[in-house]
């Protein structure tokens, strides 16, 4: 079942709880192969990605005990065995990569025979992490296949990134946390899913400071310990779903929310004209917003939505917004200045009838509020472009079709089953 068939022109209204975040349980679950004591995990969402990693660790003898109803996990890496099976690693995922410290850590050495994928958004290189392994300790021997060994540990050391990578910084906080002297990452990522990332490891014993900030200062640690670790929701689908009832017309309510991360988020929903709303930690989306795009002081210029590593707006986002700006009244240009292939999915938008210019690589201008009809649609390999088909799709009377959008799934893991919770006419075929 990979085709969304959708039904679209019903408001959707209702109360969503969101999943753990799925950005944060992945380097987190990989993080627990940093100990051998017990690890409880809770709020844990149940996505493909983590299911695939569970079965690796499982086949190297860990014992894993999942609770998926109450989105519990316990995990035990004491038996995890020296060598890794058929001598490979999962290799049809990007998260593989976040694997690789805990795992020189434990074998000292490690083969990689294939480039993991994530995504369509364009290339991701692996050179990267691979210089933070060299110089925290690691020796590479670059060839096909790839072997990185780790014969004496990792030794603390100061390193500053070419730019702002989200696994690059994960994985330098995993390998440092364990490594001999202090080690400082300067140009380091900083999106929340990081900082879950680094408190996680601080609750298991690490000494890590600069947390949400673009430098963190790690003094390596002999041993990490065991600890009960919740993963926090995501905001990712708390905007999904927001978004949903705005170009819907409807009035959605998503639940443990954190406030502190929306402050962008919400000025980028303005410049839409939709009013976010805060009541605690629930966040609101009132029903028949009128979707107009803000005119800006400097009314020559073109209103702009621009995502860049955090703290910018998240760039993960921005094809929500671009559903929304379709059924807003007005022009908007929007800018993402980290994927060169992020507009990829944008001629997808025409066969609704959107009017979207792709100026290059990097930017838009979507003509917004044209008439629009149901169509089917080819989703990219990129999840919030397959979302953001599906909104556009959810906001046209009649029956659309979303074909290859079970990427989906890897952050979502009861989409169409929230979505129906708030009246929505949907279905995996």
């Amino acid at each position: 079942m990979s085709d969304l068939i959708v039904h679209g022109g019903r408001p959707l209204s209702g109360t969503i709880t969101p999943s753990g975040n799925k950005n944060s349980v992945l380097p987190i679950f990989c993080a627990t192969l940093l100990t051998d004591e017990p690890v409880t995990l809770k709020n844990v969402p149940d996505i493909t990605d983590l299911v695939k990693l569970v079965a690796f660790f499982q086949s190297q003898g860990s014992k894993i005990d999942w609770d998926r109803e109450h989105g519990e996990m316990r995990v035990d890496h004491s038996t995890f065995r020296s060598t890794l099976v058929d001598d490979e690693l999962p290799s049809d995922m990007r998260s593989t990569v976040l694997l690789y410290p805990a795992l020189l850590h434990r074998l000292r050495k490690i083969t990689i025979h294939a480039n993991t994928k994530g995504c369509s958004l364009g290339i991701r290189e692996i050179d990267p992490h691979l210089e933070i392994l060299s110089v925290l300790g690691a020796i590479v021997n670059e060839g096909d296949p790839l072997v990185i060994g780790l014969p004496k540990g990792f030794t603390g050391a100061r390193h500053w990134c070419d730019y702002m990578s989200v696994t690059v910084t994960e994985n330098f906080a995993m390998a440092a946390a364990l490594a001999a002297g202090e080690s400082t990452l300067i140009n380091a990522a900083s999106e929340p899913h990081v900082q879950d990332l680094c408190a996680a490891l601080v609750a298991m014993g690490a000494q890590i400071e600069g947390l949400g900030t673009s430098m963190l200062r790690i003094t390596g640690v002999k041993k990490l310990h065991g600890a009960t670790l919740t993963i926090n929701t995501d905001y990712h689908e708390i905007v999904t779903f927001l978004a949903l009832g705005a170009i819907t017309g409807g009035e959605v309510r998503v639940e443990k929310a954190l406030p502190h991360h929306f402050d962008l988020i919400t000025k980028a929903f303005k410049k839409l004209g939709v009013v976010i709303e805060h009541e605690g930690d629930t966040v609101i989306v009132r029903r028949n917003q009128k979707l107009v795009i803000e005119t800006p002081f400097t009314s020559n210029l073109l209103p702009k939505i621009e995502a860049a590593p955090w703290p910018y707006f998240s760039v993960d986002l921005l094809p929500l917004m671009i559903a929304l700006s379709t059924r807003a009244e007005g022009t908007i240009h929007f800018w993402n200045k980290v994927y060169e292939n992020g507009f990829s999915w944008i001629p997808e938008l025409a066969k609704f009838g959107a009017h979207a210019l792709v100026s290059d690589p990097h930017r838009i201008v979507v003509f917004g509020n044209k008439p629009l009809r149901p169509a089917v649609v080819d989703s990219p390999y990129i999840i919030r472009a397959a979302v953001a088909l599906y909104m556009v799709a959810a906001a046209i009377p009649g029956k659309s079709v979303v074909r290859n959008a079970e990427i989906i799934k890897r952050a979502h893991p009861r989409f169409v089953e929230n979505l129906r919770s708030l009246g929505a006419e949907v279905e995996w075929k």
